[in-house]
């Protein structure tokens, strides 16, 4: 079942592998469900039932024009949920990705999930308000969005480099997954990829928080430049009661590719208790 048919009929392209527990994993922008090919191996070799997706706007999911909100795309969460059949499941969400695990356990509560993890996410909040005022400045927002607008395969280029920790001196991926990584952020829509810029970066999901009433594992890098571990990660942890919180010394933000074996270790022991 490649596709399956969101609440307003946008077409969600999944994929649907192994046997066992599931444990959904959900990318981060501007990638695609194919962005978790390092986990996706190991949990299905550790016999785990692995859902990706890609969220609507990108990769080979529809790409209509509008209906960017998290509302909507905890909604399409569910849709997933609901036609796969999926309980006790394991939500895993990257960066912009957390967002949803959050909404949708506001929105629909935990009776089909067990756990949840979130990884370099955007929770609880990024964007710099007089409630947040060590936020992001809403001109940065905008100015991701002028580049975008300007040249949005120039700015991809450089924001996946950014993304990775990419120096002069440090150099944790291949050319190989920096090209692999570029063409699955420009399989994306130029609306999507400006409209959730608005999405991941003004969304307040601090009351969402109260919904995580779950084991919850959070992971962030120290060295996240695009989403900082002291407004999010660091956050997260000390507002979710009994949650886990790793930080792994001197990661950047694409964590997953930069330390697969570490990230998958400390998923599989979450996932193992």
């Amino acid at each position: 079942m490649p596709y399956i048919a969101a609440k307003d009929g946008t077409s969600l392209h999944v994929k649907d592998m192994g046997k066992g527990r599931p444990v959904v994993l959900i990318h981060g922008w501007p990638l695609t469900g194919d962005m978790w090919e390092f986990q996706t191996l190991a949990l299905v070799e550790a016999g785990y039932r692995v859902v990706t997706y890609d969220r609507r706007g990108f990769g080979q999911s529809g790409h209509p024009i509008n209906c960017y909100d998290y509302n909507t795309l905890a909604d399409d969460l569910s849709a997933i949920l609901e036609e796969l059949d999926l309980w006790d499941a394991t939500l895993v969400g990257f960066s912009m990705g957390g967002g949803e695990v959050a909404r949708y356990l506001s929105r629909y509560g935990r009776a089909r999930i067990s756990k949840a993890v979130l990884l370099a996410s955007v929770v609880p909040f990024l964007l710099k308000t007089a409630d947040n005022p060590d936020g992001v400045d809403i001109s940065v927002f905008d100015g991701i969005k002028q580049e975008i607008r300007q040249d949005r395969f120039g700015f991809l280029q450089g924001f996946i480099s950014s993304f990775y920790g990419i120096s002069m001196l440090h150099h944790p991926v291949s050319q190989g997954v920096l090209d692999w990584s570029f063409t699955l952020a420009s399989m994306a829509s130029p609306m999507a990829t400006l409209d959730c810029v608005d999405a991941w970066g003004t969304t307040d999901f601090r009351p969402d928080l109260q919904s995580f009433t779950l084991p919850t594992l959070i992971i962030h890098g120290s060295a996240d430049t695009a989403v900082p571990a002291a407004l999010t990660g660091r956050k997260a942890a000390a507002q979710i009661p009994g949650s886990t919180y790793i930080e792994y010394e001197g990661a950047p933000h694409g964590l997953f590719a930069t330390h697969p074996e570490r990230v998958n270790e400390d998923l599989l022991r979450f996932l193992a208790h």
